[in-house]
C-alpha cells in the first residue's frame, strides 16, 4: 500500500542551515534584550552572558542547541470533558480561530464594533460546533469588562462554555498566574493540569530583538507549571524586522530560539510550540498585510525551520485583510489554509479573523470551517494500492454502466469524498432557486443563529467547578470595583 500525499517546502536543507547558523550567530554576537529582571537572573544562571544595566542577554551556541534538544517532538492537548486529544506534533494539522480581536463584525450592517460579552459567548459556541474547528481561542477583547483583566475574564467565558482545548495568552503581569487558577480548577489540581494540558499560551517577542517584561514573565510562569507555551514571534517586513523574507526569518529565528532557551532553563522539557505571526509590511498603506503572498511564504518557511528542528509548529493562516465576509475574504484564506495544512503545520490560527487580525466575523468562521475541511481533505491525499485503483470493477463493469451502486464505490465514497456541510451549496440552480437563492453569506448567517439559539444556556463546566470559576472571577473584577460577571447566565 502507498499513499499519496500532497506536501510542500519552502526553503532547501542548506537554506535551512544557513538561516538557522546566521540566527545563532544573532543570538551570540548582537543578543536579545529582555525587560524582566528574573529572565536577565534565570539566563545568566544558565550560562548566557548578561548585560544588567542594557538587558542585553547574548547566548552561547552550545546553550540554545542544549535547549531545543530538550524540547519534546510533541505533546499532547486534551478536551476538558476527556472526549477528544489533539496530539500536536508530526504532520498533524489542528484549526483555531485567531486571538484578541478588538472588533467584531455585523453582519447585516457590515460594520464593525468593540464586542461585548454575548458575543464572544456566541462565538464560543459556534466555535464548540464546528468539526473542523479543533480548538477554541481567546478570539475577542471584550470592552464591557476593565481592560486590566480582558485576558482573564475572555478564559474565563471558553472555560464556562466550551469543552474543546483552548489557545490563549496575557496581557499583564500577574494574568498567567490568575488564568493557570482558573485551568487548574477545570482540570481538578495543578497536577492534573500539568499531566493533562488544556491550554496553550501565546507569547510574543517584541521586535525588533527584544522580550517585554510580561513576554518574559509570562514565558517564566508557564515554563514554571509545564504549560505549553507558543513562542509568537512577529517581525513586519520592511517595519519592525528586515524587508526581505530571508533577514526576518533570521530574526524571527533568532527571537524564537531566545525564548526557547527561557523556557527550558526554567523547566527543562516543558513544552514548546514553534510559532510566528509575521507579516510584510504594506508600505502604501502602512498595514499589515496577513493574506500577503509574502506573509504566507515567511510563515511556510520559518514553520519548516520548526519542523527541522523537530518541534511543534504553529502559525496564523486562514484569515483575511478585507473589511467584510466576501471574495477577498474567501480567496485570501482559502489560500493561505490550503498551503498550511499541506506544510502540515500543527496548529493554525486565524480563521474567522478579517481586517489585519483584529475583527472577528461569526459568518466568515463557519464558511472558514468549510475552508479547514476542504483543506484538511486535500492534505490527506488519497491511497494508491490494489483495492484503490479498482481494477475488477474496472475490467467487470467496462463501458456497460454506472458504479453507482456497486459494494467498492458503497465501501469507498465516504472514504474517498469529502462532503461539507449545507453552507456549502452543491445543488443545480433549479434546486438552489427552490430553496431560496442564497448566497454563502446568508446560508452561514442561518447557521450561526441556529446553533447559538439551540446553545440556549448550554455550559461545559459542572455547577461546582462553575462556582470557584465564578469565585475566581469575582475577586478579579472586584479589583476595579466591578461588583458583578457582566455575562452569566
Amino acid at each position: 500500500m502507498t499513499g499519496s500525499k500532497p506536501s510542500i517546502n519552502i526553503l532547501s536543507r542548506e537554506e535551512i542551515e544557513e538561516i538557522y547558523e546566521s540566527s545563532l550567530y544573532i543570538l551570540s554576537v548582537t543578543g536579545i534584550i529582555f525587560k524582566s529582571e528574573r529572565a536577565l537572573k534565570t539566563l545568566a544562571q544558565a550560562g548566557a552572558e548578561v548585560d544588567n544595566s542594557t538587558g542585553t542577554v547574548k547566548f552561547p551556541r552550545d546553550l540554545v542547541k542544549r535547549s531545543v534538544q530538550s524540547c519534546p517532538d510533541s505533546f499532547t492537548l486534551y478536551y476538558r470533558d476527556g472526549s477528544k486529544e489533539l496530539h500536536v506534533g508530526g504532520d498533524n494539522v489542528y484549526f483555531n480561530p485567531g486571538s484578541a480581536a478588538l472588533n467584531f463584525l455585523e453582519s447585516k450592517s457590515n460594520t464593525s464594533r468593540k464586542p461585548v460579552s454575548k458575543d464572544f459567548v456566541n462565538f464560543i459556541r459556534v466555535a464548540e460546533e464546528l468539526p473542523n474547528i479543533h480548538a477554541q481561542s481567546t478570539a475577542l477583547v471584550c470592552s464591557d469588562v476593565p481592560q486590566e483583566i480582558a485576558d482573564r475574564y475572555r478564559l474565563f467565558l471558553v472555560l464556562k462554555y466550551s469543552v474543546k482545548p483552548v489557545i490563549t495568552g496575557t496581557f499583564t503581569l500577574d494574568g498567567t498566574l490568575a488564568m493557570k487558577n482558573m485551568l487548574s480548577v477545570v482540570a481538578g489540581g495543578d497536577g492534573k493540569l500539568a499531566k493533562h494540558p488544556t491550554a496553550i499560551f501565546d507569547c510574543c517577542p517584541s521586535p525588533p530583538l527584544l522580550f517585554s517584561e510580561i513576554t518574559a514573565e509570562s514565558l517564566i510562569d508557564c515554563a514554571k507549571h509545564s504549560m505549553p507555551v507558543e513562542l509568537i514571534s512577529m517581525p513586519l517586513m520592511g517595519a519592525t524586522g528586515p524587508v526581505t523574507i530571508a533577514g526576518s526569518l533570521v530574526q524571527h529565528t533568532a527571537e524564537t530560539l531566545s525564548g526557547i532557551v527561557l523556557a527550558q532553563t526554567v523547566n527543562r522539557g516543558c513544552p514548546v510550540v514553534y510559532g510566528g505571526s509575521p507579516s510584510a509590511f504594506d508600505m502604501h498603506y502602512g498595514t499589515t498585510p496577513m493574506g500577503a503572498p509574502e506573509t504566507i511564504l515567511i510563515d511556510l518557511a520559518y514553520a519548516q525551520i520548526g519542523k527541522w528542528l523537530h518541534m511543534p509548529t504553529h502559525t496564523y493562516l486562514g484569515m483575511s485583510d478585507s473589511k467584510l465576509v466576501d471574495a477577498q475574504a474567501g480567496f485570501e484564506s482559502g489560500v493561505s489554509a490550503v498551503l498550511g495544512a499541506m506544510a502540515g503545520i500543527n496548529i493554525i490560527s486565524g480563521p474567522g479573523m478579517l481586517e489585519f487580525e483584529n475583527c472577528q466575523s461569526l459568518e466568515k468562521l463557519i464558511i472558514d470551517d468549510e475552508i479547514c475541511g476542504m483543506a484538511l481533505r486535500i492534505a490527506r491525499g488519497f491511497e494508491v494500492n490494489s483495492d484503490t485503483m479498482a481494477m475488477e470493477e474496472l475490467q467487470g463493469r467496462g463501458r456497460k454502466g454506472s458504479f453507482i451502486s456497486v459494494p467498492h464505490t458503497l465501501k469507498w465514497f465516504r472514504k474517498e469524498h469529502y462532503f461539507p456541510s449545507e453552507v456549502v451549496n452543491r445543488a443545480n440552480r433549479k434546486q438552489w432557486e427552490e430553496e431560496g437563492s442564497k448566497d454563502i453569506l446568508k446560508r452561514a448567517g442561518e447557521r450561526a443563529k441556529s446553533i447559538t439559539e439551540k446553545a440556549g444556556s448550554k455550559k461545559a463546566v459542572p455547577q461546582n467547578i462553575e462556582k470557584e470559576m465564578n469565585r475566581i472571577m469575582l475577586i478579579e473584577l472586584k479589583k476595579f470595583r466591578v461588583s458583578k460577571i457582566p455575562y452569566n447566565d
